[in-house]
């Protein structure tokens, strides 16, 4: 299976990642080859770098060799097809094979910055030029939020191996591309985050029978004060914590601001809608590198955190106080999204460029109000839209291992 997206690339010319999965026997190699030279006609067309990842590619050999090198060879007079990622055996038997017209490289990042570093010298341009005319290219910032998400797909990559590890043993699947396939089915269906719907499956208690959840009823949306206006759909996870962050914006009169929740599974914030805030800072959150920003300490504290002066308060670790002063914020206040049991499921947070700014006690009470009401949509929507998702999943894996021969059933795990 092969699934592609646009990234950021050369200065010149973008970037068109495959993200490549499953296992390749001689059968399977001869199919990913086809599926693979569609994908490099529509990069060629659209004047996109190709970039292979095999991160998930769980076996090679010399079918892979042969696919990869009868790609190439139709590929005389484009760009190299760039691998990142690839299994330690499936780098030696590129190396040993010679292949002409493919590179490695470790990650994804490593990639992009040599190809820039060639782009800049002027050399290994590609001689062709794109047939999509440029105002129809996506932008730099397009590309770099596309950047920004696949690291963020990096991070949740274990939770979502895990999940697949998970729901394989438990309905006893033949591959793990199968589990993935069947999650990713279902996220869609339900418009239930991928990250979310994995951390869900790891977390919750195996199912016992036809029911994961048996004797579950619909539970009615919770009044909500500030969240609940016209247009505003509960069931849309996205929809909502983008409806938080406008509305504390609005709130607390910020120019920037985000809000991350609580990922149960790896026990830690995570990034799910932003503002004004600049791309280092965010690269800075997608990384993981939070110690000692002020929604971590209020996530631990589970109180409002307010640094009225980024460059003299000492809650900030000097990572930190540097990434926000080189980005132009001057001051914070972070609130927790805490549940009725006062556990922290969120965070939301403002930045503001003027050293010594403090919320207003209506501005402080509108946002927290504002907490008060996301705790409560977050807590129905993970009682009712995911536990629905999760019941759709067990329907459809207990099928799966029923298969032809009769009912199974899930295992307990």
């Amino acid at each position: 299976m092969i699934e592609s997206s646009v990234v950021e690339g050369l200065p010149a010319e973008g970037a068109v990642l495959l993200r490549m999965s499953g296992s390749l026997d001689t059968e399977g190699a001869q199919a990913w080859s086809a599926q693979l030279r569609g994908h490099l006609e529509q990069a060629d067309l659209a004047g996109l770098r190709p970039v292979l990842d095999m991160a998930h590619v769980q076996l090679g050999g010399a079918a892979v060799l042969r696919a990869l090198s009868e790609t190439t060879r139709a590929r005389s007079g484009r760009p190299d097809l760039v691998i990142v990622r690839a299994r330690p055996g499936l780098r030696e038997a590129v190396h040993l094979a010679r292949l002409d017209g493919v590179r490695l490289y470790a990650t994804l990042d490593d990639a992009l910055r040599e190809l820039a570093r060639a782009a800049t010298r002027g050399a290994d341009l590609p001689a062709w030029r794109s047939q999509i005319s440029d105002p129809l290219r996506p932008s730099y910032e397009d590309l770099r939020k596309e950047v920004r998400a696949l690291r963020a797909r990096v991070r949740s990559a274990p939770v979502i191996g895990m999940a697949q590890g998970v729901v394989m043993v438990r309905y006893g699947l033949p591959d793990p591309a199968v589990a993935f396939r069947v999650l990713r089915e279902v996220s869609q269906r339900f418009n239930v985050p991928l990250r979310v719907l994995v951390s869900a499956v790891v977390v919750a208690r195996p199912p016992d029978g036809a029911a994961w959840f048996p004797g579950r009823r619909p539970l009615p949306v919770p009044p909500l004060r500030i969240l609940a206006r016209e247009g505003r759909d509960p069931r849309y996870r996205r929809q909502m914590i983008d409806a938080v962050l406008h509305e504390a914006l609005a709130a607390g009169r910020a120019c920037a601001g985000y809000v991350r929740c609580v990922d149960p599974a790896v026990n830690a914030l995570v990034l799910e809608s932003d503002h004004g805030c600049a791309d280092t800072f965010l690269d800075h959150l997608v990384r993981g590198w939070d110690e000692g920003l002020p929604d971590l300490v209020a996530r631990l504290l589970g109180r409002r955190v307010s640094v009225p002066d980024v460059a003299a308060d000492t809650l900030l670790s000097e990572e930190s106080r540097r990434v926000l002063l080189g980005t132009g914020t001057r001051a914070v206040d972070s609130v927790p999204v805490l549940s009725r049991s006062g556990s922290c499921t969120g965070v939301i947070t403002l930045h503001w460029p003027e050293a010594g700014h403090r919320p207003t006690d209506d501005q402080s009470q509108a946002l927290a109000l504002l907490a008060s009401d996301t705790a409560a949509w977050l807590s129905w929507y993970h009682r009712s839209v995911l536990l629905d998702a999760l019941e759709e999943l067990h329907r459809e894996l207990t099928g799966l291992a029923a298969g032809p021969e009769g009912a199974r059933g899930p295992r307990r795990s």
